[in-house]
């Protein structure tokens, strides 16, 4: 008897180890200075809740058409193609280089804080982290960008999300994953592989870094465009070889799950198989009523685990405000998209477009390239080289709207 109660103990016995395995863990990120998880809430080193107010460095390491006025090139391969035909290819790297050093700079970052942010996320194109191959090689420009950004966040006390926007062979299927239209990281063996190296390397990179918030796995996987029924059973898994790779390097940092379709459809997550971990969704131009939030709502409440409101925006500032006020109703952190967009009030910057930047949008508006308007190259290098000047912080114009909508203001 003695023994048959010793054995049905071995459970009881087991699960508390794994509990205590959980809060030592959090105990120890805690006392490292990470931001952990406990139930439902960000906690900061110091124990206190971190409510998650964000926004999103959009089109700096992966560039988007939309940002730039162009209609139809929208892919970063589109758009290269758009400045390469125009300038050709020495001067388009040249552009790239300049462009990433002053779309997003110290006075941006000190500008963001300021404003009353606390976290900016990070669209990464895996390109710029690694090569592809077997083994892939982990070298590109992106290591410097990220880790000098990193540097500034941590001085003035902002955190920073690293998340992956395009995965090798492409994770959604549109534009902004940069792939060929389909989501071939669920589909090639290779890409999957890739996929779990890359964030591996990345967690082993920023283990002891208490700036960086957590890793967003995967931004906005399986679109609505593709086979659902097949793709969405595969989503959960990814996620769990994943998170088994950040898990070997870095106990530390949360996991962001984004769910599928456009990060709307919690249907296909599972209980939680992992801890320190937070489960995000993107909304955007949605009711701002709680019906809108409700399934996200409960998956927390079920679980006890955060939910995250990753990307949302685009929309009026008075919009912005109800659905902004209906996450902090439920302590349901947020980031908005964008920071910084050409020519537009739905963002926190707008960029001032330079004269001329009409031609340079005209090609990339074109159905082909054979079919686009001419500009001449010493032209297009010149208004080229005026947008560069006019991304830097200073010759563009701050939204006070936008700002206010979200409960921040204009730094004086």
């Amino acid at each position: 008897m003695d023994l048959l109660r010793r054995w049905n103990l071995l459970p009881m016995l087991r699960l508390t180890a794994c509990f205590l395995l959980a809060a030592l863990t959090s105990a120890h990120a805690a006392e490292g200075g990470f931001v952990s998880i406990e139930g439902r809430r960000f906690i900061n080193p110091d124990g206190s809740e971190f409510a998650i107010k964000g926004v999103s460095l959009g089109n700096w390491l992966l560039p988007e058409g939309y940002m730039f006025r162009f209609r139809h090139a929208l892919s970063p391969r589109e758009i290269n193609a758009v400045f390469e035909h125009l300038v050709g290819p020495e001067q388009t790297s040249l552009f790239w280089s300049r462009f990433r050093d002053g779309y997003i700079t110290q006075d941006d970052i000190r500008f963001i804080r300021a404003a009353g942010f606390n976290t900016v996320r990070v669209p990464l194109h895996y390109a710029l982290f690694m090569q592809d191959g077997e083994p892939p090689v982990f070298t590109g420009p992106g290591y410097a960008l990220i880790d000098r950004l990193i540097g500034w966040c941590r001085t003035v006390g902002l955190h920073v999300i690293l998340d992956l926007h395009a995965a090798p062979g492409g994770q959604t299927g549109v534009n902004h994953d940069d792939g060929s239209g389909f989501p071939l990281v669920f589909y090639v063996p290779r890409y999957r592989r890739e996929t779990v190296a890359l964030w591996r390397h990345l967690a082993a990179r920023y283990r002891d870094e208490t700036a960086v918030l957590g890793f967003d796995l995967l931004n906005e996987p399986i679109s609505p465009y593709n086979d659902e029924d097949f793709l969405n059973p595969q989503l959960e898994p990814l996620y769990r070889d994943i998170v088994a790779a950040v898990r070997e390097v870095d106990p530390h940092h949360p996991v962001f799950l984004a769910a599928a379709q456009w990060s709307t459809n919690f249907a296909v997550f599972g209980r939680p198989f992992t801890d320190n971990v937070a489960y995000t969704y993107h909304k955007f131009w949605s009711s701002t009523q709680r019906s809108s939030i409700e399934e996200y709502v409960d998956f927390s409440r079920r679980y006890n685990v955060p939910v995250f409101l990753g990307e949302s925006g685009e929309l009026t500032d008075a919009w912005n405000a109800r659905f902004r006020a209906l996450h902090d109703r439920f302590d349901i952190g947020w980031c908005f998209w964008t920071y910084k967009v050409l020519d537009e009030r739905a963002s926190v910057v707008s960029i001032t477009p330079p004269a001329g930047w009409s031609e340079i949008a005209a090609v990339g508006n074109a159905a082909s390239l054979e079919a686009a308007p001419y500009v001449a190259p010493a032209r297009a290098a010149a208004i080229m080289q005026d947008y560069l000047t006019a991304i830097t912080l200073g010759h563009d114009v701050v939204n006070r709207g936008y700002l206010a909508s979200l409960g921040l203001q204009v730094p004086k």
